[in-house]
This record gives structure tokens, sequence and C-alpha cells, in this order.
């Protein structure tokens, strides 16, 4: 009898236990869904929050949500979107899915009553890879900040950005491409609908990304499609006005829709179809190109003839970027914004000092001269103002110009920052002369360091400190807070970044001659000489 009972009480300790891991089940778009209790949070995995992009759905806007019955177990991930490095047996994860358009949730309310900020992730990978899954992007550290964080999926690669005339055709608006973008904008119109249900506050969303995802958060910015979805933007290295190009580069990214549709047509040609109504038949890996198989990138840019990044449409991004800001037709919110100190390292840089030259010559013509002089090569071997140039051109400048841009033209204040963190290499070391390379700041920022890496102290303060500014953001719409260096907002009259090296501590606008050089390039770039320059 005593066993009996010990027993029943065992099992009804656990049922309870079992219930503390369950919050109650949340009503959303679709039906109800139930996450799990994980540190004080409630977690959420793999709420979907548009239709599966399958067959016929394939390159087309994202669709409502299907509804379903009973409630759903949201407490794994979804698979991410059919992409470049394809993953399965032997990979890091499951395979890749077209149906991908899932959405995950952190959060630290305790009634849906409290609304609590919401900061919302969009990653990275050049807009042909990446997940929601990356463990670095797990939300838990940033959450118990007090904010509700989301990560949402779009899809990359061909599934994401492919441009062809049939598929421009079947729509209202003339235009095809940019379904990833329609992606993001489909993830945060469901953020409004459905937020307030985990404790988060639709009025205070910020959005933020880093690569990718911070040129992503740029775009949306200038999109009238994305106006009063969000009221905050947070940009890691990202940005991206520079002016169109027929065959991108790296930081001359974008393509205007008849260019893209041209290259859509030669894709489709490679792929062995006629039409894309034979192409939506199509086994995802069976299509060519940009993100359904890994295709090599040039220092950073785009493979030429590739439909793998958002365009120029005239509907989800009207014009030229950096013309939409001197019009003042962006959505005019409170932006963070900021790059690392050697991007460069990161994207194929130059082996001698001569092949750095013979390629600024190539891609810069006229300007070459100018900016070799701004950005020198050094001797011997490579200097890191060498990499300077691919830094400037591809993040730099784009994060400069915003910040002036929207510090003269718009209403909303401007953080910008420099991430400097990194080891005092010496003399002899082959490191030495390194700053942080691209991505580096990402596990600053969500609180992972690796522990392997061995953090030092200045780490975690680094880390502490980005987080806090961060979520404060999100917060208030201003990174500032109790304990914190002051983060005084940017404008030409008084250009201040924050550095994030060693400790946190204000700074003047890094390589700042060589970036009035940068900007002669772009404005040379959008008159006639320029133009016929890269046709």
């Amino acid at each position: 009898m005593k066993r009996a009972g010990l027993i029943a009480a065992f099992v009804i300790l656990a049922a309870g236990f079992c219930l503390a891991q369950a919050p109650v089940p949340v009503k959303v778009e679709g039906g109800s869904v139930q996450g799990t209790v994980e540190d004080g949070l409630k977690v959420y995995r793999g709420i979907p929050f548009a239709a599966p992009p399958v067959g016929d759905l394939r390159w087309r806007a994202p669709q409502p949500v299907p509804k379903w019955d009973g409630v759903k177990e949201t407490v794994k991930f979804a698979r991410a979107c059919i992409q470049g490095m394809m993953m399965g047996p032997g990979g890091s994860g499951p395979a890749p899915s077209e149906d991908c358009l899932y959405l995950n949730i952190w959060s630290p309310a305790k009634s849906p009553r409290d609304r609590v900020p919401v900061l919302v992730w969009i990653y990275g990978g050049g807009f042909a890879m990446g997940s929601t899954s990356e463990p670095t992007y797990n939300g838990a550290k940033l959450a118990s900040k007090g904010v509700v964080l989301v990560s949402i999926a779009y899809r990359v690669g061909q599934m994401g950005f492919f441009v062809h005339p049939e598929l421009s055709a079947e729509t209202k608006n003339h235009v095809s491409g940019n379904y990833g973008l329609l992606d993001m904008i489909a993830g945060l119109k469901w953020i409004r609908k459905n937020i307030a249900a985990f404790g988060g506050d639709p009025r205070r969303v910020t959005i933020f990304g880093e690569s990718a995802g911070g040129i992503a958060v740029s775009m949306l910015c200038a999109s009238p499609l994305a106006k009063g979805l969000f009221h905050g933007a947070i940009s890691q290295s990202g940005g991206s006005f520079g002016p169109p190009r027929p065959e991108p580069l790296p930081g001359e990214n974008m393509k205007r829709l008849a260019d893209a549709e041209r290259s859509g047509v030669a894709t489709l040609k490679e792929a062995g179809v006629a039409s894309i109504a034979e192409a939506r038949k199509l086994p995802p890996d069976k299509l060519a190109g940009g993100g359904i198989r890994s295709q090599p990138v040039r220092t950073g840019g785009n493979p030429p003839g590739l439909n793998h990044w958002p365009i120029i449409d005239g509907w989800v991004i009207p014009d030229d970027q950096y013309k939409l800001y001197e019009a003042k037709r962006y959505n005019d919110v409170p932006v963070l914004i900021g790059y690392n100190s050697d991007e460069g390292l990161s994207f194929s840089p130059p082996k001698t000092p001569e092949e750095y030259i013979a390629g600024v010559k190539s891609r810069f013509g006229p300007f070459a001269d100018k900016l070799i002089a701004a950005y020198p090569p050094g001797t011997g071997t490579v200097a890191k103002t060498a990499r300077d140039l691919m830094r400037d051109a591809a993040f730099g400048w784009h994060t400069w110009i915003w910040a002036r841009l929207q510090s003269k033209k718009g209403k909303s204040r401007v953080f910008y920052y420099y991430f400097d963190q990194h080891p005092d290499y010496p003399a002899d070391s082959p490191q030495a002369g390194r700053g942080s390379p691209h991505g580096q700041e990402v596990a600053y920022v969500f609180q992972h360091l690796n522990p392997k890496q061995q953090p030092t102290r200045s780490d975690e303060v680094i880390s502490e400190a980005m987080a806090t500014y961060w979520t404060n953001f999100a917060k208030f719409g201003d990174p500032g807070g109790p304990g914190l260096p002051k983060w005084p907002s940017f404008s030409d009259a008084n250009p201040v970044l924050m550095y994030f090296a060693q400790t946190p501590h204000t700074g003047p606008v890094p390589s700042a001659d060589a970036l009035k050089v940068m900007d002669q390039y772009f404005a040379w770039r959008r008159t006639p000489e320029g133009e016929a320059f890269v046709k």
C-alpha cells in the first residue's frame, strides 16, 4: 500500500512537472499552438506564418496560413528553406525544404497583458542560405533582458528571388522576385496581428539582422509595403545604398527588373525547361543557380547571371535606395547601424599587392587610382588598408551614408557603431594587423560566446554591453541606460560612433577620408558616364 501511494505521488508530481513545462495553448491565425517553458521563458519553435510555398505557390507572394484542427505542438524548429549549402545525412541538420515559412518566439511575458517590446531577428547568408535554427541565434538570453525575441524564416536563393518575364506577367504589379522580402513582410504582419497573445507589444517592434539580414533591414526601411510594421531597425553589416548594376558586385548588388528578367530567362534555359509551369514541377535540386547548389562567389558578390538577390522592382523596392532617402521616401524610424573593422578579411582578400591593384583597376575603372591612394596596398604583404576597400565598398560606405542621409532628411535618431573586438596580435604573428571579420559580432549580441575560444573578461564586457544596448533600443528607441557609456546620436555636426573595442567607448568615423573618396565613386556611378562604364 505504501509503495502504491509513493508511485501515485510520483505520477502526480511528474504530471505537474510536465504541465509546468507546457504553457497554456495560444490562439493564433490558423489555430492554437503549444510551446514549452525553458528557464522561465515561454518558447515556441516552428509556428507557421504563411502557407507552404510549394507546387503552384512556388515563386508567388506568401499566402495566408491554412487552418488546422486541435493544438499544434510547436517545440521543434522547422526545416530550413531550400538553399545553396544543402544539409541532410551527414550534415548539421534535417534536409532543407520548400515548406519553410515558420517563426520562433522566446517570451518573458507572464501574461498577454504585459505588452513587452518585440525584437525580430532576420538571418544573414548572402540571400542564398541561412536558417533560424543556428545555435548562435538562440533568443533566450536576449529575451531574458525583457524583450520578446522572434526569429523569422524567409525563402533564399532561386526559391526566394527568381525573376522571369512569365512570373512578372502573372502578377497585377507585373513584377517578380523579392519573394524572400515578401516573406519577411508577411512575418511582420503576422507579428502585428498575433504577438499580443504572447505578451508582446505590436506597437513596439524592432527588426534586426546581420549581413544579408542587415541589408534586408535596410530594404524594409525603404519599402512602402513594410510601412507601420516596425518601429525601430538595427542593421549589423548591412545597408543597400549602392546604384544598380547589370552584373552585381559587392556594394552594387542590385539589378533592375529588366536585367533580372534576362538573367531569369538564361537560368530557366540552363535548367532545360521551356516554361514556368514546367519549372514549378521540377524538384528544387534540378533547378540551376544560386541557392540551389553551391556556387562560387566573387569577392562577396553575386555570381554573374544568377538570381538570388533582391532587385529594384518598382513595388517592394521602388527605386535606388539612395535616391529614395534623398527624396525622404522611406520608413522614418530610429536606427542602430554599424559594421566590423575587418569585413574584407572574410571575402577572398587579395594575396599580393599586385593582385589587389589589378582587381581595383578592373572593378573601379577611372576611380581606381584615387581609391588605391585612399586604401593603399602596402608592400610585400597586403595591408589591412587594402582589405578596408572591400569593407567600405560592401558595408562601411553604406552604413556611413545611411547614417548621414537619415540624420539630414529624417526626424528619427541614428546610432552608429564600429565593432573592433579582437586580440592584440603580436607583430610577428600570422594574424598581425587583423581586425574583426564579418559576422563576428553576432555571438556577442546574442551572448553566445564560444567557450572553446576562451573568451576574455573584455569579450564578456563587450557582449553584455551590446546585448543591453540592443534590447534598450528595442524598449526605448535609444540604446542608452544606467551603467552604460553614453551613446550619442549621430549627425554630420556630431559624427560620433560607439566603438566596441576592448571596452565600449565613443570615437570618430573610421577611415573618414577614404570614405569620402568612396562616396565620390558612388556619386560618379550615378552619372551617365558611370552608368555607361558598367554596361
